[in-house]
């Protein structure tokens, strides 16, 4: 604690060497205004994120948390293909399961993955992610692709 001299009314610090040990947020700055820490985006990321429902800051969105977000919309795409093409035809059959089951888990999985593939592009725009369009491309070619299996899917359900 440092002491105050009864005549001056000064602050003497006993230990000058611990003051750099101190706080190093400079509190007298004014702290930036909204404007000042965005990015500067262009239009067409503006117009995705206005599609996107993207707020300016969310809250725990980072570059790690998009990445994750993207691994495991693929690795549910794949899941989905996976089944589609190697487990349904062969298994199914195999087991004697009615031929309404592979349609039906091919919806809910298709439907599933499609929704974690709007979460990726959510997430990479959201932490404004140097390659945000080259993944986005990316998820939307998988999204055509589950787009033709879940109509495929929906008229053998039908």
């Amino acid at each position: 604690m440092p002491d105050v001299d009864a005549t001056s009314e000064k602050i003497v610090d006993p230990a000058p060497e611990i003051a750099v040990a101190r706080c190093p947020v400079n509190h007298g700055a004014p702290p930036a205004t909204a404007a000042e820490q965005a990015p500067a985006r262009s239009r067409p990321d503006q117009f995705v994120r206005t599609v996107l429902r993207i707020p300016e800051r969310p809250a725990g969105v980072s570059v790690q948390s998009a990445h994750t977000a993207f691994q495991r919309s693929m690795a549910i795409s794949a899941l989905r293909c996976s089944l589609t093409y190697l487990v349904f035809p062969f298994l199914i059959p195999i087991i004697g399961f009615t031929a309404g089951v592979g349609p039906a888990l091919g919806v809910l999985i298709g439907a599933i993955a499609m929704g974690c593939d709007v979460f990726t592009v959510r997430r990479f725009f959201a932490v404004d992610h140097r390659w945000r369009w080259q993944f986005s491309i990316v998820v939307l070619v998988v999204m055509a692709f589950l787009s033709v299996l879940l109509v495929e899917d929906i008229s053998q359900l039908i």
